[in-house]
């Protein structure tokens, strides 16, 4: 049984004996068991690959190759491992597939972890794994052995990274050593928990002309965007979740002049800018006794003192947006940043009233204005109902009574200048 199990467990019948109530059953009726034969067998083989094929293991980690070699190899110890060398019970491919998953490091999710056209990864408990492929979610027949199986996986992701995740602390968001993004929470709030996302990290870089061979916009726009991030102006990029937001900061900072200095700051590192001159800052979570926290504002204050030339924010979600708004309205220019929003309207409002998180004591219509005056343009990305991921619109923002102005690129309006400053 994984440390966290037990402790949970513990956790649990303290809690319920203390209580007078009956403990919760962490596993329910999800518990599903290998062939005896199989299960012990697992061990032994597990121990053979680390002995002798340590290489092996090593390679299979990152390479599609490799792994089917590792599954390859496991299969036929199985075989030698029961009795007279008859197939593995339990379904030799299948069983040999596990164990060598669970060698891997993350159990069944480990395959779905190195298909790159796997985009995000959905465990809704032990018997149940869905992914997102293209846009659409699709259940898999991937599953864990139990919720045993499942507690173990979830120490193995968080404990590097120091995160906690127990009855104390029933949720957790991590980082896999790819740069994947990961968040559990547990029972009983996962009420057929637990339950673990994933956000997989893509290692892929697309630049403006890869993305308009993908329809995510086209020719004319790509040239409207690459002209106004080349001038200096402030662009906002929103959307909801899986739009394609930083796919396209990414992309639009290969406009970025090299002899410029570039500064970004992130919640979560998801950037993966083609620029010489480069520094990448990412804040930090709080330690499990609450302390140690670096949140996005004390990092952009910081970045001010770097002499920043360009500023790039993956996403503005808290009281940070007071620093970017008094950075941009004091010379700052060509900074891109992405926020959560319906639309271009619904984005500049959401900034607002991040400004006002900060509680400076400033007037809602003196920062509205503000905001108007130092944005430049809103690009709006949406996810089509087939799960295209596309540029919406551009919208160009003014300072009058009526701050969202569409603007259709290629309709003869120049970019010249370095914004309205």
């Amino acid at each position: 049984m994984s440390g966290l199990m037990r402790r949970l467990r513990e956790g649990v019948a303290d809690a319920a004996a203390e209580a007078g109530t009956k403990p919760y059953r962490w596993d329910g009726d999800l518990h599903v068991t290998l062939d005896d034969r199989a299960a012990a067998a697992g061990p032994m083989i597990q121990k053979r690959v680390l002995d002798s094929h340590r290489n092996l293991l090593e390679r299979a980690r990152s390479d599609r190759d490799a792994r089917e070699k590792l599954y390859s190899l496991v299969g036929t110890l199985m075989a030698e491992c029961c009795a007279g060398g008859e197939e593995a019970p339990g379904g030799g491919q299948a069983l040999a597939r596990r164990i060598a998953q669970d060698l891997l490091g993350y159990g069944p999710i480990t395959e779905l972890l190195g298909d790159d056209e796997v985009t995000e990864i959905m465990v809704n408990g032990p018997q149940e794994i869905w992914v997102e492929r293209s846009g659409r979610l699709c259940r898999t027949d991937h599953t864990f052995r139990d919720a045993d199986h499942l507690y173990d996986v979830l120490e193995r992701i968080f404990a590097p990274s120091g995160r906690r995740i127990d009855l104390a602390h029933p949720w957790a968001d991590g980082r896999l050593p790819d740069g994947s993004r990961a968040h559990a929470i547990l029972p009983p709030l996962a009420v057929s928990g637990p339950y673990l996302t994933i956000r997989k990290f893509n290692h892929r870089i697309f630049d403006l002309e890869e993305l308009v061979a993908r329809d995510t916009l086209s020719d004319t726009e790509a040239e409207y965007l690459r002209d106004a991030v080349a001038c200096g102006r402030n662009l906002l990029i929103s959307g909801a979740a899986g739009t394609g937001k930083t796919t396209l900061m990414n992309a639009l900072s290969t406009s970025i002049p090299e002899g410029e200095r570039v500064v970004s700051i992130e919640d979560a590192a998801e950037l993966e800018l083609q620029h010489p001159h480069w520094l990448h800052l990412e804040a930090r979570l709080p330690n499990p006794d609450g302390s140690g926290e670096i949140t996005m504002r004390e990092l952009l204050r910081n970045a001010l003192r770097m002499r920043p030339d360009r500023i790039l924010i993956g996403e503005v979600r808290g009281r940070e947006a007071f620093e970017l708004l008094s950075a941009l309205t004091t010379g700052h220019a060509g900074a891109l940043a992405t926020v959560h929003a319906a639309g271009p309207e619904h984005a500049i409002k959401r900034l607002v009233h991040l400004v006002q998180m900060a509680e400076t004591g400033i007037p809602h219509h003196v920062i509205q204005e503000q905001v108007c005056d130092v944005i430049d343009f809103v690009v709006h990305m949406i996810r089509g109902t087939g799960g295209e991921r596309r540029l919406e619109c551009v919208a160009h923002i003014s300072d009058s009574e009526e701050p969202v102005c569409r603007v259709f690129p290629g309709s003869g309006r120049g970019i010249e200048g370095g914004g309205k400053r």
